[in-house]
């Protein structure tokens, strides 16, 4: 039995506390899903750091943001709320998709590990390579081996769970794509809602956070690079996972 995409359900949980990020990035979700706002519903577990199962329950995928100034590296209210969803959620098979600090949290909460790295940060466009299980995945069937992304961050996944495999690298940092084997399961490192534009939106926001400095800050805009493969990741996803019963 299968779901058309505009009988979707899906729910994006955001960790913002910061009003322009928090519309920015429901609109960079919509946009990369194919779908309309009507099919999302969106729970910033910052003001609700109480998540229940039933919130999620009935969605066809969860899908979890990026988090601005929250590290997965210590203990925040809402992050034993979230824990015990996630475990539930992969326990029931049901699709998961971790983006940035989504991907991190997953990894640390199953007993991974992400660490500050802040020499091999990555902030702007790089490209990624697929390794030989990456380029072996459904969800990279017919991309090219190296594609460019957008990124944003100072933490990074330096060990993954039991269980869980890398699909992609950077010449900076590994696990940039993860997957939990034989699961509907995934994390990226880059923000995989975002193209291009979004990022250049993005960095306006926390430009003091990543690059104070003006100078540097326009030649990292300069820098940026269109995404096109990786712009059709979450599409493709829902494809393959969500889009069926």
């Amino acid at each position: 039995m299968t779901t058309s995409r505009d009988r979707l359900r899906l729910v994006l949980l955001q960790i913002r506390d910061h009003r322009e990020s928090l519309m920015q990035e429901r609109r960079a979700f919509i946009e990369r899903c194919l779908v309309d706002v009507d099919r999302f519903d969106f729970i910033n577990i910052v003001e609700h750091p109480q998540l229940r199962w039933q919130d999620v329950e009935s969605a066809h995928a969860v899908l979890i943001g990026g988090a601005g100034g929250y590290s997965v590296i210590g203990e925040h209210p809402f992050s034993p709320y979230l824990r015990d969803v996630l475990s539930r959620l992969i326990e029931e098979d049901r699709p998961l998709f971790g983006s940035c600090w989504g991907h991190q949290f997953m990894a640390t909460s199953l007993g991974g590990e992400v660490i500050v790295d802040r020499e091999n940060s990555e902030v702007g466009s790089f490209e990624i390579s697929l390794t030989s299980r990456g380029a072996d995945d459904p969800l990279f069937e017919n991309f090219p081996s190296s594609f460019f992304v957008q990124l944003g961050h100072n933490d990074r996944v330096s060990r993954l769970p039991e269980g869980w495999v890398e699909l992609a690298a950077s010449e900076k940092c590994p696990n940039q794509i993860i997957r939990l084997a034989g699961k509907p399961v995934y994390g990226t490192q880059f923000h995989s809602e975002m193209n291009e534009d979004r990022l250049r939106e993005r960095l306006q926001v926390y430009l003091q956070e990543y690059v104070p400095d003006p100078e540097e800050f326009q030649r990292l805009m300069a820098r940026l690079r269109p995404s096109p493969q990786a712009d059709r990741i979450l599409d493709r996803f829902l494809t393959l996972y969500a889009e069926r019963d």
